[in-house]
């Protein structure tokens, strides 16, 4: 099993930290049946319910009902290869199901809830899914969708079995033997899981991971995360995305912490989510910057947070005064990380390394980034670059193998030795990357270029913003004019005197040239179904209304 070495430097963990890949490893029998044997009764989830109902379950429960649910769906007719849609909300069965895929080396598909028919259909055809396992709540969708899904043949309920096609997940495991051996064992380069790009600029693309990709998250688990046996910690992620995979599966559990899971169905709600920390002593915690600001609103002294030890984010650029607050009161910093959907974690500030509000660290062992121009040419330290993955010397653990069945789209972001996220960050002179946002996204205003994670990090900080999205529109003088869509908090009314007092905030908060000298008032911003904003639709409308 994988053992956590004691590093008291970043450059120590740079030259000593390496993964030696076991062969032909396959997560769900090398680590969860492995520990199920040797820490049978360990305890591996902590699950709390919509009702705040607790469940504990140990790795001999995993290990125990994956095997009888592979060889459930093994009758069924569901075989190596075959690609699966999972849609389970943070159900146990959640991680169940993704282990009985894992051990009969069928696909895993995970998908979120928000999905529509439309998109059901696009994703079930483009990828030629054979099955679906989803919530009964999903049911009625599935039900729309079928009838231009003809690849579709498995039809898997977790919940109350409707009529029809239908199976239940609870009966195809009830008579099932605990043991399940595969006849050849799956693994090494065999495709583990495919995740759906977001698709903030089109359609989503297939992000195509294999069976060692899991050991990639050894680095975020046992390190970013700073996990040691029995932690137990909680990653606030929907499981149809790839970052709950990163905080609710395979590193948490190859560190032997135990995987947190907060099921919550309703509207979030940040006192519910700090009573919880504070009645089940989470000890390590992750959560997008989004969630903190709205931890931090909240009278923190009002909980019991003396169980935390260590905090991290992710996600977007989390902004000073989140930071500050959030130290004040808990004295802990939050640590930033770095990824993608395509990859584990690229960058990352570690425990060993001091925390700069606002920087996302350096990169990961294994992960050679440097910082590109428009020439291909790497810049110096203060400039500004593409964030990319030098590959001449191999892959890094954890990186995708492509764009399934879209080798054009696949060979846009891995050229001439190197793999392009389409990010734009600067290095300072510590080695500390700061992110400045997409490629695309970039503003280029009077000779400036603008990211507008730096601009969005300033308007929301002003007590009327609660979330704004920055773009550039076309502007005779200076080329582009940063514009700030903003959504105000209750208690505001769109007004000028509200616009100039926005405006000098962020001549204060950051450099002056940056302020945005449009600013439009809406109800809500263009969003992916995983949340990110749409900065390419509110550019679209732009060219219209600003030509």
């Amino acid at each position: 099993m994988f053992k956590k070495e004691k590093y008291n430097s970043y450059e120590e963990f740079v030259k000593g930290f390496k993964v030696e890949v076991p062969e032909n490893f396959n997560f769900a029998f090398d680590v969860m049946d492995r520990l199920a044997k040797e820490t049978p009764d360990d305890l591996a989830m902590i699950h709390i319910d919509d009702d705040k109902k607790r469940r504990d379950y140990s790795f001999a429960f995993f290990a125990r009902e994956s095997a009888k649910l592979a060889n459930g769906l093994k009758k069924l007719g569901l075989k190596k290869g075959d690609r699966v849609m999972v849609i389970l909300y943070r159900k146990v069965e959640f991680w169940i199901t993704m282990l009985a895929l894992h051990k009969l080396g069928a696909v895993a598909v995970p998908s979120p809830s928000l999905l529509t028919p439309k998109d059901i259909i696009f994703r079930v055809n483009f990828a030629r899914i054979k099955g679906v396992i989803v919530d009964e709540s999903i049911v009625p969708k599935i039900e729309e969708a079928k009838g231009e899904c003809p690849s579709l043949e498995m039809f898997v309920v977790a919940g109350e079995k409707p009529s029809g096609a239908w199976t239940s997940l609870a009966e195809i495991s009830a008579t099932e033997s605990e043991n399940f051996n595969p006849t050849q064992k799956p693994g090494g380069k065999d495709t583990l899981l495919i995740f759906f790009s977001s698709g903030t600029t089109g359609l989503p693309k297939m992000v195509e991971h294999d069976h060692t990709y899991p050991l990639g998250h050894i680095t975020t688990a046992f390190y970013w995360h700073d996990l040691e046996p029995g932690d137990i910690h909680l990653t606030v992620a929907d499981t149809g995305w790839g970052k709950a995979v990163w905080g609710k599966f395979y590193g948490q559990w190859m560190a032997r912490a135990v995987v947190f899971v907060y099921d919550y169905r309703g509207k979030f709600s940040p006192s519910d989510l700090l009573e919880v920390i504070s009645e089940h002593k989470v000890s390590t915690f992750c959560a997008p910057p989004t969630v903190y600001r709205f931890l931090v609103r909240e009278d923190l002294s009002k909980y019991d947070l003396s169980s935390l030890r260590h905090c991290t984010t992710a996600g977007e650029l989390l902004n000073d005064s989140v930071f500050h607050t959030w130290k004040e009161v808990l004295g802990l910093p939050i640590y930033e990380g770095y990824g993608q959907t395509e990859t584990t974690l690229q960058i990352a500030t570690f425990p060993f390394m001091e925390a700069k509000p606002g920087s996302i660290g350096k990169p990961s062992p294994g992960w050679d980034i440097v910082l590109l121009n428009e020439e291909g040419e790497e810049v110096l330290p203060g400039e500004e670059g593409e964030i990319c993955v030098r590959l001449d010397k191999g892959y890094p653990l954890g990186l995708f193998r492509g764009y399934l069945d879209e080798p054009e789209k696949t060979a846009k972001v891995v050229k001439n030795g190197f793999y392009h996220t389409g990010d734009k960050a600067w290095m300072d002179e510590d080695g500390y990357f700061w992110f400045l946002g997409r490629v695309d996204d970039l503003i280029k205003s009077s000779g400036y270029r603008i990211g507008p994670f730096e601009v969005e990090s300033a308007l929301i900080t002003h007590p009327a913003v609660v979330e704004a999205a920055v773009t550039g529109v076309p502007d005779p003088v200076r080329g582009q004019a940063v514009k700030a869509t903003i959504v105000l908090a209750p208690g505001y009314e769109p007004s000028e005197e509200l616009t100039k007092d926005i405006q000098n905030h962020v001549k204060k908060v950051t450099a002056p040239y940056k302020y945005p000298r449009i600013v439009e008032y809406v109800k809500e911003l263009p969003k992916t179904i995983s949340g990110k904003i749409k900065r390419a639709e509110i550019r679209a409308k732009d060219q219209e209304k600003y030509k």
